[in-house]
Formats: structure tokens, sequence, C-alpha cells
């Protein structure tokens, strides 16, 4: 991008400024992912094709966005870790990062990132972990079913999972929060997944070691949901977005660490989705015609486990 497509971005972002508190930060990234510091703002529908980029994959639609730049070609993440927390606009993190204003905060998905690795690297082993704690949702692929078959996915699952002797109950300072709440304990609970995940690829260490790129999609609503039974002024609420931000620090550094610095780690942080705002979704492949298939589709309910062949 010239300098004069620099300087029209910079006007559009100083445009925007104080119109969405909405933030992309990235927590970790290696050297071969390059995101620029600055305050370009980042429509909130094109986040999966940053994604995409990020990990070497094309987009249909260009993005002239000058945050994320060219990097090393040659060298791509072996992982890329997105989390999406709902209910506020940005967090006090403990680390300084590269955050971006998101432009027009839409619902959105890495179904098409998903889609591209398993096509792409169906022969080889990548792991695809899609997760949403509060509402039971988990989609995985590839190694990610062995990977973490034992991880909590259902809300009975995971409060029985922080009452075990090893939960982070015993680690972290609950400060307001109570134990005995049932929405402290789903806020919690979502943060003990974020344990578990990193605790479950620890012991498969050699999936991380591999040539396919994995992926990460988790969606955090018990922020939110604190928000709504407490106020966003209470110090429930300011203690739980502290904690969050220490555990988010926590996982990304964790998960840094397993993919030897060669994973991209960021969060979305949005008060609210405006489901109005999105568009028709675009598929991360080139070729629009290509016909993608996911033999496996894993919906873990409480006593079943269901496989599903997508067409």
């Amino acid at each position: 991008m010239g300098r004069a497509g620099m300087m029209l971005w910079a006007l559009a972002a100083a445009c925007l400024a104080g119109v969405s508190g909405d933030e992309f930060s990235i927590l970790r990234s290696p050297q071969s992912v390059v995101f620029r510091d600055g305050s370009w703002p980042i429509p909130g529908d094109r986040i999966p094709d940053i994604a995409a980029l990020s990990m070497g994959f094309s987009v249909e639609e260009d993005l002239s966005w000058p945050g994320l730049a060219v990097g090393d070609i040659f060298h791509r993440p072996r992982a890329t870790v997105l989390v999406t927390v709902k209910g506020v606009d940005k967090l006090a993190m403990p680390k300084d990062g590269i955050s971006y204003p998101v432009e027009n905060a839409v619902p959105f998905s890495l179904d098409s990132v998903a889609n591209a690795i398993h096509t792409l690297f169906s022969e080889e082993t990548p792991v695809v972990l899609q997760l949403a704690p509060s509402e039971e949702r988990v989609y995985m692929v590839g190694k990610a079913n062995s990977v973490f078959e034992d991880l909590s996915v259902t809300l009975r699952q995971l409060r029985n999972r922080l009452f075990q002797d090893n939960s982070i109950l015993s680690s972290i300072p609950l400060n307001s929060l109570s134990r005995n709440n049932e929405v402290d304990l789903l806020f919690l609970s979502e943060l003990q997944v974020l344990h578990d995940i990193s605790s479950l690829l620890s012991r498969h260490k050699h999936l991380a070691k591999d040539h396919s790129p994995d992926l990460y999609s988790l969606e955090l609503a018990g922020l939110e949901e604190i928000g709504k039974r407490y106020g966003e002024d209470s110090q429930q609420f300011k203690d739980a977005s502290q904690i969050l931000a220490d555990s988010l620090q926590k996982f990304a550094d964790e998960m840094y660490n397993l993919y030897g610095g060669n994973a991209v780690v960021e969060v979305v942080t949005a008060k609210t989705f405006d489901a109005s705002l999105v568009r028709k979704s675009r598929s991360v492949l080139q070729t629009a015609e290509m016909r993608i298939v996911l033999p496996e589709w894993i919906y873990k309910a409480e006593s079943t486990t269901c496989y599903k062949t997508m067409p």
C-alpha cells in the first residue's frame, strides 16, 4: 500500500475513533507474521480473512488493510488461536500487544478457514477445534478428536469439572465472585476450558510440531452474563474482567510456547454483535466452485456422540 493509501486509512481511523470501542488484539505472533502498530479499523466481517491471510491462505476479496504486512510467505504459523469475548469492548491485558478498532462487529465464524485446512491437509494431521462452551457447541476435525475427546463441553460437564481436585478454583483468586452462583460458575468454567485445552495439547506436543496448520476458535460469553447479572459497574464485573484478561494472556503464552513460538493468538472483544450487518459468507479458497467435504463433523451431546457427513 502506498503512502497515499496509508494516509487515507489513517484519516478513516481518525473519523471512526470513538464510534466503536470493540477491539481486535494480537496477544502473540511469530516473526513470520507481521502486524503493524497502528489504529486502522478492521471491518468485523473481515476478521476471518485476517486469520486466513496470516496462515498463508488466499481470500476471494482483496483486503487492503495496512495492519497486516506480507511477512514471510515461506514460513507460515503452525497454529492460529482466535478467542472471541462477548459483552465487553476491550480488556486491560497484562502485556502490551497490538490492538485495532473493530468497525461494525458482526457474528462471524472461521468455518471457511477450517474447511480450507481440512481440504488442503486432509492427508496429514491438522487440529481444528471450534468451541462455544456456554452454548454447548463444539466442532472438531482431524486429530482434535483424539486430543480433546475428554474436554468438557456440556454445561453439566463444565460444572462438574470445576469441582475436581485439579481445577482452576484452587489457583485463581475469585475476589468478589462466588463458587455458589451459577452465573459465576459459567464464567469460571470457560476459564477452565482454556486451561484444559493447553493442558491436553501439552500431552500431545508432537501435533504442534507437524507440518499441517492447526486452528482454534473459541467463543466466550461468561463475562457478558456476569454483566447482565450484576451490572457492568459492579465489583463482580470488574473482577471478572481482570481475571479473564490474565487468563487469556496465560493461555496465549502457553499456546505460543507449545507451538515453539510459531502461533498467532488473537482476541476479539465486542460489546454486542450486530447480526443485521452480516454479509454472505465467502470461501477462503480462490476457487469458489471447489466442493469442500468434511468427512467428520462431531457434536458431543451429553450422552452421545453424533457423526454427520457434510455435503
